[in-house]
C-alpha cells in the first residue's frame, strides 16, 4: 500500500473528524456525520496497522480515535471497570516483570547492609564514625524508639519521605547511576544503624521497630531501584525491538510500577505510623508486618503471572500508546 497516497486520499477525513471532535455542540447532523467518520477512520486504522504499520501514523490516528470516542460514547459514566483491570492486571503484570531485577537487588542490598552493620558493631574505629560516644547512646537509649511517633500525621510523612525516595529510583532510572546510589546508601545507612544499636547490645529492639514495616518498605524500595535498573539497561541492550520503541514501552510500564509502589508504600506508612510505634506485642508487630509483605507477594506473583501469561507487560494497550513496527524476534 501507498501510505503517502492513502493519507493524501483520507485526511480530509481525518481533519473534519478532528473538527467535530472539538466542537462545544453539534447538531444531529454533526453527530450522525461523526459517528460515520468514527468508523471510517477505524477502518483507516486497522488497514494502516495490517498493511503499512507506520508508527507515526498509527499513533495519529490511535488519539483522534481516542478523542472522537469520548464524544460518541460520553463520559459521565465513571470506567470502573477500567480502573478495577489497572489494578488487578496492568499493575500486577508490571511488578511481576521486575521480580527477577528485584531480587537481584535486595540480595546485593541485604549483603551491604550486613557488611556495614558487622564494620559498625565490630569495629571500634568505624563506630566512632556514627558521632560522638554521647551522641550514639543519646540515639540508642532514646532518639531510635521516640522517632517512631503513632499517629496519622506520623504516617503521611513516612509515605511522603518513602515516596520520594522510590520516585527517584523510577525518574532517573534510566541513568543508572542515581537508583545504584540511592539503593546502595540506603542499605548501608540501615546496616550501619543496626550495627550501631548492636554494638550497644540493642540489636533486638532495632529488629523489632524495623521489621512491622521496614519488610514491605524496603522490598518497595528495592522494586523502585530495580525497575530503574532495568529501564537503564533497556536503554544498554534494548534487543530485537528499535531502542526508542523498547524505552517508551519500558517507561510507560515504569510508570506503571511507580503507582502500585505508591499503594504498598502507603501500606507501610500505616504500619510504621500505627503498629511499629504502638504498644502491641513485639511479635503481634512483625506478624503485621510480614503478613503485608507476603500480600505483596501474592499480589505480584499471582496476578503478575496470569496477566503475564496473557500477554500483558504493564504497559498502555495499542490504543492508547500507539503502534509499532513489527520486529524480528
Amino acid at each position: 500500500m501507498d501510505l503517502d497516497a492513502f493519507t493524501a486520499v483520507h485526511s480530509p477525513q481525518w481533519d473534519r473528524l478532528k473538527q467535530l471532535t472539538r466542537k462545544r455542540r453539534l447538531d444531529g447532523a454533526e453527530a450522525d456525520e461523526l459517528v460515520r467518520l468514527y468508523q471510517a477512520v477505524a477502518t483507516h486504522l486497522s488497514t494502516v496497522r495490517s498493511a503499512a504499520p507506520d508508527p507515526v501514523l498509527v499513533t495519529k490516528l490511535s488519539d483522534l480515535l481516542s478523542r472522537a470516542r469520548v464524544r460518541v460514547a460520553g463520559t459521565h459514566e465513571p470506567a470502573w471497570s477500567d480502573v478495577v483491570r489497572f489494578v488487578v492486571v496492568t499493575i500486577p503484570a508490571a511488578l511481576y516483570r521486575v521480580r527477577w531485577w528485584t531480587l537481584g537487588v535486595v540480595v546485593v542490598c541485604l549483603a551491604l547492609a550486613v557488611v556495614a552493620g558487622h564494620r559498625v558493631a565490630a569495629d571500634p574505629d568505624v563506630l566512632a564514625q556514627m558521632g560522638t560516644p554521647a551522641e550514639r547512646e543519646a540515639y540508642v537509649n532514646d532518639a531510635f524508639a521516640s522517632y517512631y511517633d503513632p499517629g496519622a500525621s506520623f504516617a503521611a510523612m513516612v509515605w511522603t519521605n518513602n515516596a520520594w525516595i522510590a520516585a527517584q529510583c523510577v525518574g532517573l532510572g534510566i541513568t543508572g547511576v542515581w537508583p545504584a546510589f540511592v539503593l546502595i546508601q540506603n542499605a548501608v545507612s540501615v546496616g550501619a544503624t543496626g550495627g550501631m544499636m548492636a554494638a550497644y547490645g540493642e540489636l533486638d529492639l532495632f529488629l523489632q521497630l524495623i521489621a512491622p514495616h521496614g519488610l514491605l518498605e524496603l522490598t518497595a524500595v528495592f522494586v523502585a531501584g530495580a525497575a530503574g535498573l532495568k529501564l537503564f539497561w533497556t536503554a544498554v541492550s534494548p534487543g530485537p525491538r528499535p531502542r526508542t520503541v523498547a524505552l517508551a514501552q519500558e517507561g510507560r510500564a515504569l510508570v506503571t510500577v511507580a503507582i502500585g509502589l505508591a499503594g504498598a508504600l502507603a501500606v507501610s506508612g500505616l504500619v510504621e505510623g500505627f503498629v511499629t510505634g504502638s504498644t502491641l506485642p513485639w511479635w503481634l508487630k512483625i506478624a503485621v508486618g510480614a503478613l503485608a509483605l507476603a500480600a505483596f507477594w501474592v499480589y505480584v506473583v499471582v496476578l503478575g503471572r496470569r496477566a503475564t501469561e496473557a500477554g500483558l507487560t504493564g504497559d498502555l494497550d495499542a490504543d492508547r500508546a500507539g503502534e509499532v513496527v513489527p520486529t524480528v524476534g
